[in-house]
């Protein structure tokens, strides 16, 4: 039987229930989990919460309490995640990589420890044991993984999938700087941890997505799981993702490696990134004591952890304790509780963004919430307001997702005096007076003045920032100096800005001022995603700014004596032709993977419009110099698609939600069978693949008479060559 924590009032009441009813209510709690496990794992989009999750998890240890015949090897208490995606290559793991059992309050810890003792044959509690010994560590909200280094170098890195079997993404995990491609010492070993997400990058990611207009992630966990597992190592890399170890598995020192405690040691002397939050040689009153120091310390760290780690220190009290079904009997994880407070939503205002998008902002009675007081929480579009009925004046639970940013989870409307008042988008903007425009289809509201005033500081920081041309000592307060004093009328003015100008400014010294200039010359060779990035295209994230360079670097191959690497004149071609496609064949940018109609409007309307067009020429003239993308775009991505494949000829759109893929790997097994994708649905679209909650796209093509494929005729059909699409 599992070691998880068994609730007693909950096998009373499945005994109470009888086998039938208890069989059923386990067979729909499994598939619950089952599709929650492939959502966390595979698609690194949960729509359960952690307290959702282990609630429905406890339960189920429960039934099979009750009635032990409902336990399978098949069941989510035996089997560990949720297996792998065909999208990336298997890896069959030296050692099974386990889960951890679950407890949430001291009572449970301490039974825990009763277990421990009896398994070992020692004293119960509360009688010394002093042979036996804890350790703690930060339970990481991140993605496990292993890595293999042959001869101290690191040669292959792999998900845990489903304990057994996991994806190799060795080529993503080199783009993390924590971790190290060669080893302080030549050996051979294995080493595991997690990948995470520092909150400051979560943060910035979604500030960024909101302002182009994309769905938001909805923590750091997810959203580093997700960029770890992209086929495109360029997007990890832009992610910046880190890391912790906490598992050496070294055959060659095992016997001279005798505590936990002395395994990490040994990964830091190797120059493994270990996290320091960790203390050893306590018992159990010592655990509860450091678990109830960190339960608010935890809101200070620039990373996400919802828990804390106990493992018996000494390795062979390890081994004589050994497994049961999916979980070390020497382990188990204490879960926090998810915070959350109440307060009343005063007021919601309208503000605007870099690229024009009008975001709601609740103006929250200030509360502590993990940590930190509250006044404010993003309501993100209209849509969202009303999709959870937020009214001003309304009671509402307040959350922090991923323990950053501030969250209104619901309104409480049993507290409704009628009193509360709906919200409705400015009709103008709030800055400029211009009329509010809404794209057709789309969620966001924005004002179409490109040079409102609320738009042009946060488009030049946006410029500056980290993510864009990354000008180290241009932050905001520099920024709107430049802006007030009339040194930027264009982000091209940044390249000419020289010391004795920026000595002019508050509280700036001749060398702040050479550090600012030196920086500013580093900026002026960046990768060409980088550059699209930074230029604030509406609609445009750094995913799409990464396709569209891929796609650019294929239509301007280098001319003869021309570097590979860009210079030499490409970049002022590039910008020659996102202006001539713009103005003269608007519709090809549809070609890029993953730009749809409103994409592409996006980007016709930025390199056609005066105000705009000519911004990435005006940095050529600056000496802003791109550098070619160094990951070659597929045949499928290039003007010319593949002549032969399964789908060779045929453009196929993906909507909604599919089980066993996630969008990018839907579009890649279209584009590995020669076919091309393409973001909205048109006459030129051959299928459309629909997945759950289809919207507008399926209705587009119903319309138009396009094959409409399921998930299982999508399978089929990339198994064997299609019907005509008139069929």
């Amino acid at each position: 039987m599992t070691n998880l924590p068994v609730d007693p009032a909950l096998v009373e009441a499945a005994r109470a229930g009888g086998p039938e009813v208890s069989a059923a209510r386990h067979l729909e709690l499994a598939t619950e989990i089952e599709r929650a496990n492939r959502l966390y794992y595979l698609e690194d989009a949960p729509d359960l919460s952690d307290a959702d999750y282990d609630a429905r998890f406890r339960e189920l240890v429960a039934l099979e309490t009750a009635w032990p015949a409902l336990r399978t090897p098949a069941s989510p208490t035996v089997c560990i995640g949720a297996g792998t995606s065909s999208t990336f290559t298997e890896v069959r793991h030296s050692r099974p990589m386990l889960s951890l059992g679950n407890a949430f309050s001291d009572d449970e810890l301490r039974a825990f420890d009763v277990r421990v003792r009896r398994g070992l044959g020692l004293p119960a509690a509360p009688e010394p044991a002093p042979e036996l010994r804890y350790g703690v560590e930060l339970k990481i909200d991140g993605l496990a993984v292993s890595l293999r280094f042959e001869g101290g170098r690191f040669v292959l890195g792999a998900t845990r999938g489903d304990g057994t079997t996991g994806e190799d993404v060795t080529a993503n995990l080199r783009t993390i700087r924590a971790i190290p491609a060669r080893l302080t010492e030549t050996l051979t070993i294995e080493a595991r941890g997690e990948v995470y997400m520092p909150k400051a990058e979560f943060a910035r990611i979604n500030s960024e997505r909101e302002e182009a207009g994309l769905p938001l992630y909805a923590n750091p966990r997810n959203s580093g799981a997700g960029s770890l597992r992209q086929l495109d190592p360029t997007v990890t890399a832009s992610r910046r993702l880190s890391a912790w170890f906490y598992q050496l598995i070294d055959p060659s020192s095992e016997s001279s490696v005798a505590t936990q405690s002395g395994a990490l040691a040994r990964l830091t002397a190797l120059g493994l990134p270990v996290n320091p939050e960790s203390v050893w040689d306590l018992d159990i009153e010592g655990v509860i004591g450091f678990i109830e120091t960190w339960r608010e310390r935890r809101h200070g760290l620039p990373y996400e952890t919802d828990g804390v780690v106990v493992k018996v220190d000494r390795l062979d009290q390890q081994a004589r304790l050994g497994l049961v079904a999916r979980a070390p009997r020497w382990a188990i994880a204490y879960k926090f509780p998810p915070e959350q407070v109440q307060t009343i939503v005063e007021e919601i205002v309208a503000y605007v963004g870099r690229t024009g998008t009008l975001t709601p902002v609740a103006h929250l009675r200030p509360v502590k919430v993990a940590g930190s007081t509250v006044s404010r929480a993003t309501l993100h579009n209209l849509d969202e307001v009303r999709r959870k009925d937020i009214r001003i004046g309304d009671t509402v639970t307040l959350q922090k997702a991923g323990d950053v940013i501030p969250e209104v989870v619901r309104p409480l409307v049993e507290l409704r005096t009628g009193a509360e008042a709906m919200f409705e988008m400015p009709a103008v903007c709030p800055v400029c007076a211009t009329g509010v425009v809404r794209d057709e289809g789309a969620v966001r509201h924005y004002c179409p003045n490109l040079r409102c005033p609320a738009r042009i500081a946060q488009e030049y920081g946006h410029f500056a920032g980290r993510g864009g041309m990354d000008i180290e000592g241009a932050g905001w307060a520099v920024v709107e100096q430049l802006l007030q004093r009339g040194l930027l009328a264009s982000r091209a003015d940044f390249f000419r800005l020289d010391v004795p100008t920026l000595m002019t400014l508050d509280r700036f010294a001749r060398k702040s001022a050479e550090n600012l200039v030196a920086s500013i010359d580093r900026a002026r060779r960046r990768p060409l995603a980088r550059i699209l990035n930074s230029l604030g295209i509406p609609q445009v994230g750094e995913q799409t700014a990464i396709d569209v360079a891929n796609w650019l670097a294929a239509r301007t191959p280098p001319a003869d004596g021309e570097p590979m690497g860009g210079d030499g004149g490409w970049t002022a071609r590039v910008a020659a032709e996102l202006k001539r496609v713009a103005r003269t064949e608007p519709e090809a940018f549809e070609a890029v993977p993953g730009v749809g109609s409103t994409v592409a409007a996006g980007l016709v309307r930025y390199f056609t419009e005066p105000g705009t067009c000519d911004v990435l020429g005006e940095l050529v003239e600056a000496g802003v110099e791109a550098e070619r993308p160094t990951i070659r775009p597929s045949p499928a991505e290039s003007e010319e698609a593949p002549s032969s494949g399964r789908l060779a000829g045929r453009t196929l759109v993906v909507t909604g939600s599919l089980a066993g893929f996630d969008r990018h790997a839907a579009e890649e097994a279209i584009r590995a069978a020669g076919g091309r994708t393409s973001g909205s649905v048109s006459k030129k679209t051959d299928y459309l693949v629909a997945g759950e909650n289809a919207g507008s796209k399926l209705a587009k093509a119903q319309e138009l008479g396009i094959a409409i494929l399921d998930e299982e005729g999508f399978r089929r059909l990339l198994q064997v060559e299609p019907e005509p699409a008139d069929a």
